[in-house]
């Protein structure tokens, strides 16, 4: 019998692999918080599978984003991430990722954890969908929009309201797994 999966991994491998494996599930860990907030940020403008194909790169790159190194990052580290052809090199998302690492450890210091912080946008556990199809998940909601704006207002940047409703479904802060897809109702038991 086939697994029957949302659509949007298509026959990609590695994006099948997180499907399966990473998309929804429950972060609670400060540093794969970090790491999904990079990842969604560089991913604006570009598809996921590309994010994806250069996923350990930018683990390599970015001190698998421990965000303690990243927030000392000087200019001599920015113009080294801008000559690596194994990353996205934009230079406005490399320059945001270690701001967000300084604002991040900020969040850290006040609430104990950023993970106390960022589950507050859905009330302490994950809002569960129920999509028939993949054109009916929204590319943001109320929560990712005040989310948003308070990530914006402590001095991060690339965190509008889309890429915090990405963000959303890869820490799985909400369940935007289709129903009919098998990871739905595993992730739904967790709640």
């Amino acid at each position: 019998m086939e697994t029957v999966r949302c659509a949007w991994p298509a026959n990609h491998k590695l994006a099948i692999e997180y499907h399966d494996n990473e998309w929804g599930v429950p972060v609670h860990d400060d540093h794969k918080h970090f790491e999904f907030l990079v990842l969604d940020a560089f991913q604006a403008g570009l598809s996921w599978n590309t994010i994806l194909n250069k996923r350990e790169n930018f683990r390599r790159a970015l001190d698998n984003f421990d965000f303690e190194k990243i927030a000392l990052y000087g200019e001599d580290k920015v113009q080294e991430l801008m000559n690596d052809a194994g990353i996205i090199r934009n230079q406005l998302k490399i320059r945001a990722t270690i701001s967000n690492a300084a604002a991040f450890i900020k969040i850290r210091e006040e609430f104990g954890s950023f993970d106390a912080f960022i589950w507050q946008f859905t009330g302490g556990k994950p809002l569960v969908n129920n999509y028939n199809v993949l054109g009916e998940i929204p590319a943001k909601t109320p929560q990712s929009d005040a989310m948003s704006k308070a990530l914006l207002k402590r001095g991060f940047r690339f965190v509008g309201s889309t890429i915090c409703y990405a963000y959303m479904q890869a820490a799985g802060m909400v369940n935007d797994h289709v129903t009919g897809c098998f990871r739905h109702k595993l992730l739904k038991e967790l709640v």
